[in-house]
């Protein structure tokens, strides 16, 4: 165990010397690796084993059909976002909700959610929707602070509205369904959405003046608005339903909806050839960088269990007979701290192979605690120093200070966590519509 705890020392060193994860990660996986064969089990032929590991996890890793979900969801995203289904779906919500106090604000947090379902990236929504978004609000003299809180927190439902690249990988690293992960998060995902909307509704009655009311769309324009976002509901309702029915694996109804949207951003004229080399190069890249991060994290995840850290913080857990509640908020305890310095994938990717034996020794559904971890992530999205949709939308809007946009998440992470708590002390939550399935 001691070993184990001296290579997540050197992995945090290495993460702060802004050395990228994956190379941090398989690095100590591999030294690691290689000294527990010599020392502890007095193999002489240590660096071999490691060598080989790392040839067979890199294979493996790229010939995984159950990873082929990956790209097949990032491509599904991005040609949804060539189709320009973005701008339609804010204009749809801002037809909607426009008129109320802080409607715009409210317009985006549900355009963010409905994107989400069908782009999986909580970066990317962020991205798209600040264009979209940002500009309206701008125009109606919405504050800085409502309005760039508002876009950063909503991209934060694009890793829990399934299709989740990151339910995705859990799923892989717990061998847990990805059929039941993705639906155990809609109710979640849909929580979140009112709650963030909530939280809208707060700031704006507390300081009017940030989110003004605008004019009144008649119902002909409602209606013209809802006709242009009926493919996106169109694709949600067949991957998902798909999904929910048994009709196809999670695999299958990815490679549906990628083949979908792309004969929407095609219908909508939208795919020149140039567009269409861009896509498939952009989802290249976002792919090989997630494989690299996964093949990292299997090559740690092979040391620390060959030195045996899960098995015994599982049995010293156990032994102390401590409260299975006092344990779950404990762990949740540690991602919000790590949540202050790390990103959500790489907490995701460090943590859950420690973690999941010793939820599933005391007899917790993983598919539960796949959905608490990832909100717990979702809040480390949004909060200082490092809060990544921050950043992004920093980088998308160069004109709003870093600040101003921390300040204006604030009352959504608040929200996320009443969101945390409601789930983790109301399974059925998470829960009842993975029952429905069976």
């Amino acid at each position: 165990m001691e070993i184990s705890l001296i290579g997540f020392a050197a992995l945090m060193v290495l993460i702060f010397a802004r050395i990228p994860l994956g190379v941090s990660m398989g690095l100590i996986g591999v030294l690691g690796f290689a000294y527990v064969q010599q020392v502890e089990f007095d193999n002489s032929r240590g660096w071999d084993a490691a060598l080989n590991m790392v040839s067979q996890v890199a294979f493996e890793t790229g010939l995984s059909y159950s990873l082929s979900v990956v790209p097949l969801f990032i491509l599904m995203g991005n040609f949804i976002t060539e189709a320009g289904l973005s701008a339609q779906l804010y204009r749809a919500s801002h037809a909607f909700l426009g008129h109320f106090r802080g409607g715009l604000a409210l317009a985006t947090v549900v355009s963010c959610g409905g994107f989400s379902a069908v782009c999986g990236s909580s970066m990317a929504t962020a991205a798209t929707m600040s264009k979209v978004a940002m500009p309206s609000m701008r125009k109606y003299n919405y504050s800085d602070d409502l309005a760039s809180g508002a876009i950063a927190a909503g991209g934060t439902l694009g890793i829990l509205i399934p299709p989740s690249v990151i339910l995705v990988i859990y799923g892989i690293m717990t061998e847990t369904d990805i059929g039941k992960l993705f639906i155990a998060g809609l109710l979640p995902g849909f929580l979140g959405i009112v709650l963030y909307m909530a939280a809208v509704s707060v700031t704006v009655k507390l300081k009017p003046e940030s989110g003004p009311a605008v004019e009144k769309a008649g119902w002909a324009e409602r209606l013209s608005a809802f006709r242009h976002v009926w493919g996106i509901c169109f694709l949600f309702v067949v991957v998902m339903g798909g999904i929910y029915s048994g009709i196809f694996t999670p695999t299958e109804a990815a490679g549906i909806g990628a083949s979908g949207a792309f004969f929407m951003a095609l219908l909508r004229r939208r795919l020149t050839f140039n567009i269409l080399v861009n896509v498939l190069v952009s989802s290249v890249r976002t792919t090989a960088m997630l494989f690299f991060l996964v093949i990292g994290a299997v090559l740690f995840s092979n040391f620390i269990n060959l030195a045996g850290l899960p098995d015994a913080l599982r049995d010293m857990v156990l032994g102390l007979n401590l409260s299975p509640v006092l344990v779950i908020v404990a762990i949740i305890a540690i991602y919000i701290l790590l949540g202050c310095v790390l990103e959500s994938m790489s907490m995701i990717l460090l943590t859950v192979p420690v973690f999941y034996p010793l939820v599933q020794a005391m007899g917790f559904d993983l598919v539960w605690f796949g959905i608490l971890v990832v909100v717990v992530t979702e809040i480390s999205l949004i909060t200082p120093p490092v809060g990544l949709n921050v950043f992004v939308l920093k980088t998308v809007l160069p004109d709003v200070k870093l600040g101003t946009i921390f300040k204006g998440v604030t009352p959504f992470w608040m929200a996320d966590i009443v969101r945390l708590v409601l789930i983790a002390t109301v399974p059925a939550l998470s829960l009842y519509l993975p029952g429905l399935v069976g």
